[in-house]
């Protein structure tokens, strides 16, 4: 039994003695590691970040569902979402990144570095202005000898629905840069850009939260905006069938104003009677139109912008002091296990 006990002990003296014998092997393989750290975290290009934040309006639904809300959510439950009159509720916006639909939206807004160098489109300027570790340089070029080439699409011609590699590069590297965040509890949605240029990264922050504003306005008041086109085409109709009798009737009238004849009357009055019924269907199809003018204003979301874009002064990453000391701090503990794992397995 106490062979046993003394087999699990570990001699910490003969650990000790052990790292000291071998402190010079140990000093090498930290220098090594800090060198090929610099050497490889150094040329990393910095980046930005850019946040933005708002809360968007709840569905009509819950404007009068405030105490209930407040109960569930002490129980942990979400029913914002669950009671909102939109099939696209906060919670699904992250999933938008991933719909090519959405993203074309993104590459064609302007965008501009800080110094003033580049003014171009949000595709050209991931295309053409990207900055690279020159160590990944090399890779890339062999990576890029060994792809496929896929046909390419009519010269300037972006279509979501068939993209070339070089187009779906871009979409993806957008969606690496572009990240939604929704808190469960209060629907915050947050929007976070991350760019290797602090103006770029503020403006693609603003534009994209514009977009969002865009997207979510245009399909919560789709249904009427489309009764609102409908009800218009009508009233057009009953004002032109209004006016195509108003003008026949007064034809007819002027053109018979001293025959006294009954059947002259009563045609007379057959084209007043219609006149007017054109009249009540005008008038119906502008109150018709006035009702679907409103519905499309009060199913139009607000959004209140709760943090607005500003351009980040101090850059994101990479954090080269901490990547430097984690790696050398992985090398120490690597090293010193293997030179003593005799005296600790």
């Amino acid at each position: 039994m106490e062979n046993d006990n003394k087999g699990e002990t570990i001699d910490i003296k003969a650990v000790c003695k052990r790292l000291y014998k071998k402190k010079r092997f140990i000093l090498k393989v930290l220098v090594i590691t800090f060198v090929l750290s610099c050497f490889y975290i150094l040329p990393q290009p910095r980046y930005y970040k850019c946040t933005v934040e708002l809360a968007p309006e709840i569905g009509r639904s819950m404007l009068s569902s405030g105490g209930l809300t407040s109960l569930a959510s002490s129980m942990g439950l979400d029913i914002n979402n669950t009671m909102l009159s939109d099939a696209i509720s906060p919670e699904l916006y992250p999933e938008l990144m991933k719909s090519n639909g959405f993203i074309v939206n993104l590459v064609g807004c302007k965008v501009r570095t800080k110094d003033q160098k580049v003014n171009t489109t949000y595709f050209s300027y991931l295309q053409h202005y990207q900055k690279s570790n020159p160590l990944t340089v090399p890779l890339a070029f062999i990576k890029k000898l060994f792809e496929r080439k896929s046909p390419d699409n009519e010269k300037g011609k972006l279509d979501p629905f068939n993209l070339t590699k070089d187009q779906d590069d871009i979409f993806k590297a957008i969606q690496g840069k572009i990240m939604f965040k929704v808190d469960k509890k209060t629907s915050l949605v947050s929007i976070e850009v991350q760019d290797q240029d602090p103006l770029v990264a503020a403006t693609m922050a603003d534009s994209t939260m514009a977009k969002l504003q865009e997207f979510i306005t245009r399909y919560r008041t789709s249904k009427a905006r489309h009764d609102m086109e409908y009800y218009r085409n009508l009233a057009v109709k009953a004002k032109a069938d209004y006016e195509k009798s108003r003008r026949l009737y007064g034809s007819y009238a002027d053109s018979n104003m001293d025959i006294i004849l009954e059947s002259y009357k009563s045609k007379q009055e057959d084209l007043e009677n219609d006149m007017q019924l054109k009249y009540n269907a005008y008038k119906a199809m502008i109150q018709q139109l006035q009702t679907a003018e409103a519905e499309v204003l009060a199913d139009t979301p607000v959004f209140t912008v709760v943090k607005s874009a500003s351009v980040p002064i101090n850059p994101a990453g990479p954090k080269r002091m901490i990547f430097v000391g984690g790696m050398m701090f992985l090398a120490l503990f690597i090293t010193s296990f293997t030179v003593t794992k005799d005296l600790i397995i």
